[in-house]
């Protein structure tokens, strides 16, 4: 099992709509470092779900269930898209300063390149977080 953090603007679609939708396409990833980590996602592989922009937090777990495939949002290029369906909201939401603040978290790439929008996770950083957000799987 791998583990990752997936970045949505709550206003583009959030967790919730996650949560009403059942499943969803992740697309439109335009960065070949977040293309290449959609192909790396594995069927089963869990996702912390942040909130970006608006929010700046941790806000669930998702659960990839289709592999990558041809993104059809593409007009050019060669990008990917996987399926991922929605397991349970954070207890707690963790913001992004408090992630920034803990010495374990320092050296994810939430921190360490923000930008990407599609990033692995160690095993402990995935537990950890899951810790501060009140969760257990």
């Amino acid at each position: 099992m791998q583990y990752w953090l997936i970045k949505s603007e709550p206003d583009v679609y959030s967790f919730q709509q996650l949560v009403a939708d059942g499943s969803t396409r992740w697309d439109g990833v335009r960065n070949y470092q977040a293309r290449n980590n959609l192909r790396a996602m594995r069927l089963g592989d869990l996702c912390l779900f942040y909130h970006s922009n608006i929010g700046l937090e941790i806000v669930g777990v998702a659960r990839v269930i289709r592999e990558y495939y041809p993104d059809p949002t593409a007009t050019e290029g060669d990008w990917s898209a996987v399926d991922v369906e929605a397991v349970c909201a954070l207890e707690r939401p963790v913001p992004l300063r408090e992630i920034k603040e803990h010495p374990a978290l320092r050296q994810i790439g939430l921190v360490r390149n923000p930008r990407l929008s599609v990033m692995p996770l160690t095993e402990r950083e995935f537990n950890l977080l899951l810790e501060l957000g009140q969760m257990r799987l």
